[in-house]
């Protein structure tokens, strides 16, 4: 039984020829990112590389990624060693993206925030809705998009990553245009995304697979930042007065600097 036959619960997962489509699918959770999430894309992703051309990642209508799941970090107790094994999970999904023998389509409707952008960022080609935003709001809570920054400055450069990361606000789509974050942007994103399709099916799964191996060839920043990138994330995430905070905006709402 291949991956694509296996029963999920956080991505839905479909093959048209040698196209695949996986859509982050946790409704009740603004398909906010969790260890479930990013061993059913890591896995779905090494099947790919033995037969798909494409693979097309998708949110949910009106909302894409909203980035890491908060209720489910404020269940547990702050731990290092875990946070680094998470950590280095979505690191290698967002690798598996970036050079993987396949063309990698971002089709973006609605929200993407924190580590959605990441996921965006390290795709091939990003198609967008007219409505998508992007948004980078770590700094509000103490964090910083550590896993996300090498992919977002690869993407777009470190002046603009720089930007996203200290304003914390939306960028619409036609700034994610303007900066080299999406390629292409329309109010019907479905007929765009179908166009490109219509002409990357003819790209030879040959002339893909050496293409993206001389691409990582010459460019291995992101595979360098890995470790520092891995290590500043887990540093975060298991600092306790850091979980605290985490844990009352996941339960109340309220951000930081608010006073109970």
């Amino acid at each position: 039984m291949g991956e694509l036959d296996r029963a999920y619960t956080s991505v839905i997962v479909r093959r048209e020829g040698e196209v695949c489509y996986l859509q982050l699918h946790r409704p009740d959770a603004e398909n906010a990112i969790n260890d479930a999430m990013l061993a059913e894309c890591g896995a779905v992703l090494r099947d790919c590389t033995a037969w798909a051309k494409l693979v097309v990642l998708e949110g949910l209508p009106h909302l894409f990624c909203m980035g890491a799941d908060l209720q489910d970090a404020a269940k547990s107790r702050p731990d290092r060693s875990a946070a680094a094994r998470s950590a280095d999970a979505l690191y290698g999904v967002w690798l598996q993206l970036k050079r993987g023998p396949f063309i990698s389509i971002a089709h973006v409707r609605g929200k993407v925030t924190a580590g959605g952008v990441g996921f965006v960022a390290a795709c091939d080609l990003v198609l967008c809705a007219d409505d998508a935003t992007f948004a980078l709001p770590e700094l509000l809570f103490g964090l910083m998009p550590a896993c996300v920054l090498p992919f977002l400055i690869d993407r777009v450069g470190k002046a603009r990553a720089h930007a996203m990361t200290v304003m914390t606000q939306p960028a619409a789509s036609h700034q994610a245009l303007a900066w080299g974050l999406a390629d292409a942007s329309t109010a019907n994103s479905g007929n765009l995304l179908r166009q490109h399709l219509l002409r990357l099916r003819l790209l030879s799964p040959d002339a893909i697979r050496r293409y993206k191996h001389y691409l990582a060839g010459i460019d291995g920043a992101v595979e360098a930042a890995r470790a520092q990138a891995v290590a500043a994330n887990a540093e975060l995430f298991s600092d306790p007065a850091m979980h605290d905070k985490l844990a009352r905006y996941a339960a109340t709402g309220q951000f930081p600097w608010e006073v109970v």
